[in-house]
């Protein structure tokens, strides 16, 4: 996977490689929040601007793993009479990032997507993370990577978004809140009122976690409830930013919430694209994402944004113009 990442992928017959943009983004970004001029210490995190991945552990997809058990009947029956067919088309289709979670938070993304799944017939307490298929990862090993990041970035915080929860019991929750409780301890930080940069370091908390499950949240005060998602479910850019401007429109949540620019694929794009695959659907179309998201602003205002996540991080300036947002709160 590490030389793959390195070498990056085909797009229109040439060669699309993250390994220069990422290694200069590490260099500026990997402590971005500490370098945030003190003035906006003392801003909410809900009022920042920060960047995000979607679908953040898809570049561990497993080849061999079998179908997601929420896709639809049908798809699960192909890949069992036609997986050599089936199964590669779906993988190319289920991946959205290229970097590994460490480079991701090099990079400066602060927001991780974590969609939770216990695999049918898998191990007892092994967990992985799904999109359509499932990942090589297990997820304890994947937080512990996120909290010893942490620990050599004593002043980033990070938002672990953990959802879908395929396949999962109210003992196999239990057993995740506890491993995420032990893996970072005292940088939990406890559900409340959204806390400043400066509040947080105070405290030494670095780890806000928003779970999808009411329940577990209910009984453990170290879970946030889940955070929104402005998911378009759109092929077409200029599709995907009219309905973030119609959401806009209607007023951001009075919490953190996400700005979702990944396009999404449907049946019919499929079908007529062979060749093609969700990278190759999503790279040509950043340049004009990217020039929404930099007439975004964030703040309290009705029509600011949050969080923005995006796909394939590293391919471009997305997490650098996401971060330069907060410039824009010094001139209020």
């Amino acid at each position: 996977m590490g030389q793959a990442q390195a070498q990056g992928s085909p797009l229109m017959g040439g060669q699309v490689s993250t390994s220069s943009s990422c290694q200069h983004l590490c260099c500026t970004n990997a402590d971005w929040m500490s370098q945030l001029c003190p003035r906006l210490w003392d801003v909410p995190l809900h009022h920042l601007s920060i960047p995000g991945s979607h679908d953040t552990m898809t570049y561990c997809l497993n080849k061999k793993s079998p179908i997601s058990q929420k896709e639809s009947q049908l798809l699960q029956l192909l890949s069992k009479v036609l997986p050599c067919i089936t199964c590669p088309l779906v993988f190319k289709w289920s991946v959205t990032q290229v970097l590994n979670i460490t480079e991701q938070l090099d990079v400066g993304v602060r927001y991780l997507d974590l969609r939770v799944a216990h695999m049918a017939g898998g191990s007892e307490k092994n967990l992985h993370f799904v999109h359509m298929v499932y990942t090589t990862a297990l997820v304890e090993d994947t937080l512990t990577e996120i909290s010893e990041w942490l620990g050599n970035h004593p002043q980033e915080v990070v938002i672990l978004a953990c959802r879908n929860f395929e396949g999962m019991t109210e003992d196999l929750h239990e057993y995740l809140v506890s491993c995420i409780k032990i893996i970072f301890g005292d940088m939990l930080c406890p559900r409340g009122e959204v806390p400043t940069l400066r509040q947080l370091w105070a405290c030494g908390h670095q780890v806000v976690v928003s779970y999808e499950d009411e329940g577990s949240v209910s009984r453990h005060r170290e879970l946030w409830p889940s955070i929104p998602y402005w998911w378009g479910n759109k092929v077409k850019t200029s599709d995907l930013i009219q309905y973030l401007e119609f959401k806009k429109s209607v007023g951001r949540p009075d919490q953190l919430f996400v700005a979702g620019i990944n396009l999404t694929e449907n049946l019919l794009y499929v079908l007529t694209h062979p060749a093609e695959s969700l990278q190759r659907m999503t790279l040509p179309r950043l340049p004009c994402l990217e020039a929404w998201v930099r007439e975004q602003c964030p703040g309290p205002g009705s029509r600011c944004t949050n969080i923005i996540a995006g796909d394939f991080i590293g391919a471009d300036d997305f997490v650098s113009n996401v971060i330069r947002l907060n410039d824009k709160l010094l001139r209020c």
